[in-house]
């Protein structure tokens, strides 16, 4: 993906009425002016088309035609003052892209015994957005309002400064509103790689390629393990020898486990074969211009896919924390849930509920990886080990947990009507101990409490994974289940 494809492309206008222009000298800059400053702005985060000040319908539609053909992802409409509705709509009618309404007012409040009607105007913003919502909905566009105060620098007509309390509000929304439409714009031009097979009779993963093309934009390409095994490099070349200090930079080594015997310390064979086909991985992903990767083959009596699918954790690893999120068992729908959360910048780890601590009310959420290396808490162990519990089998493992603080929890899940649906929650990564079997594992609570957590999730029949991020990411998720028109719940 080209790096000038990874920011939403945002169409913006600014609404005020010709009618007040010749009535009231200095409102059309004073307002222009008001519009730069959303402009520069969202300039810092986004690429903007901006039509500027719609005071017309034909100035409208015209502005419409440009966002069309810039195929935006968002249109926001900067209320400057009262405008009619009729010029308003064409401006975002024929885009097919969702629109946020800026009620950004200048003041936090008019001094009213000295407002005249000019500085009414200046400040009437709020007026005409019932019109246009009216407008909107009844042309089934869909749209959403942030209001708040406008926040101007050393404004000279006593506007509120950026750092009052609806300012900031605002702006945290509007963010997350741009964030959301960056997230989409990657999302739908996202390449997915679906090697192998999803693990058998897990119903709970199998996933529709078209489906996920049609609702979410996402390329699946199909991949057999041979595509990775004609990758593969050998034992003497340079590449095995980079990667391989590329591990041991990042990992520790670890020791054999006091409390299980089946993990050991890993072997110099099973950390070379791991290097390698960390190797093929990078060049999979590479020829194939892969943004993510759902995986898992079975293999048969040690021959060389099964050995293949056993060395593919450390590669794995290292892919996600590149921003190639990696899903195991084939599971394609966390695969979509990792690369979300990844994009909102927050990691997005590939975990499933581990076990139950019903002494300290909190959730083992891990698995036999891969794990999002950014976001660990401390430096992650690579650890041998000598079978993968329910897969054949064996070799390095990669045993982390995520940072200690604020997590999102994000999982893709299938209606029975066939819609795909995301599940989210926050909770609290905590420190404390946790299992030394070469897994991931984190200690999460909920402010509900973990037996609510577990029966209010489950109530809405989500897939056993899930991705787990840092951070508190709720508000930009629900503007990203918007803008992709997928249901939505949140488990609080």
């Amino acid at each position: 993906m080209k790096p000038t494809e990874t920011q939403a492309k945002i169409g913006l206008f600014g609404i005020g009425l010709a009618a007040y222009w010749p009535q009231f000298k200095g409102l059309k800059p004073r307002l222009e002016g008001y519009q730069r400053s959303v402009k520069a702005r969202l300039g810092r985060f986004c690429s903007v088309i901006d039509a500027g000040l719609v005071d017309t319908a034909e100035r409208a539609a015209q502005a419409g035609e440009w966002f069309s053909r810039e195929a935006v992802e968002l249109v926001i409409c900067y209320v400057g003052t009262y405008a009619t509705s009729n010029q308003v709509l064409p401006a975002v009618q024929h885009t097919r892209a969702p629109v946020l309404i800026l009620n950004l007012q200048p003041k936090s409040a008019l001094d009213y015994a000295k407002t005249d009607t000019g500085e009414w105007l200046a400040n009437c913003c709020a007026c005409c957005v019932p019109e246009i919502a009216c407008a909107f909905a009844r042309s089934r566009i869909d749209f959403h309002a942030a209001t708040g105060v406008l926040g101007v620098e050393r404004g000279k007509f006593g506007e509120s400064p950026p750092d009052h309390p609806d300012s900031v509000r605002a702006w945290r929304e509007i963010t997350d509103w741009v964030r959301a439409a960056s997230v989409v714009r990657r999302l739908k031009r996202s390449r997915i790689g679906f090697l192998g097979h999803t693990y058998p009779g897990m119903l709970d993963l199998y996933s529709d390629f078209t489906q996920h093309a049609a609702k979410l934009g996402t390329h699946i390409e199909v991949l057999e393990m041979c595509d990775l095994a004609k990758r593969l490099p050998r034992t003497t070349e340079r590449a095995v020898t980079a990667k391989l200090k590329e591990a041991k930079s990042i990992f520790a080594l670890s020791e054999d486990s006091p409390s299980d015997p089946l993990a050991r310390a890993p072997e110099p064979k099973q950390l070379e074969w791991a290097c390698r086909v960390g190797v093929a991985l990078d060049r999979l992903a590479a020829d194939f211009d892969l943004q993510g990767l759902a995986y898992y083959y079975r293999g048969l009596d040690g021959n060389e896919s099964e050995r293949l699918g056993a060395g593919l954790i450390l590669g794995c690893s290292l892919l996600t924390a590149r921003g190639i999120p990696c899903s195991g068992e084939g599971d394609l729908k966390n695969c979509q849930a990792m690369k979300i959360l990844d994009l909102l910048g927050c990691g997005g780890s590939f975990t499933e509920f581990y076990a139950m601590d019903f002494d300290n009310d909190l959730l083992l959420m891990g698995h036999d990886g891969p794990f999002h290396l950014a976001i660990a808490e401390g430096k992650p162990i690579l650890r041998g080990l000598g079978l993968y519990h329910g897969k054949r089998g064996f070799g390095v493992s990669v045993e982390a947990r995520v940072k200690l603080g604020p997590v999102t929890l994000l999982a893709m899940t299938q209606t029975a009507d066939g819609e795909l649906k995301l599940l989210a929650a926050e909770g609290e990564s905590v420190a404390g101990p946790t299992l030394r079997i070469g897994n991931t594992n984190s200690r999460i609570k909920f402010k509900c409490g973990m037996t609510r957590f577990i029966d209010q999730w489950c109530a809405e029949g989500p897939t056993h994974h899930c991705a787990l991020g840092v951070g508190a990411e709720l508000p930009a998720i629900r503007k990203i289940a918007s803008l992709l028109k997928l249901p939505y719940v949140e488990v609080v």
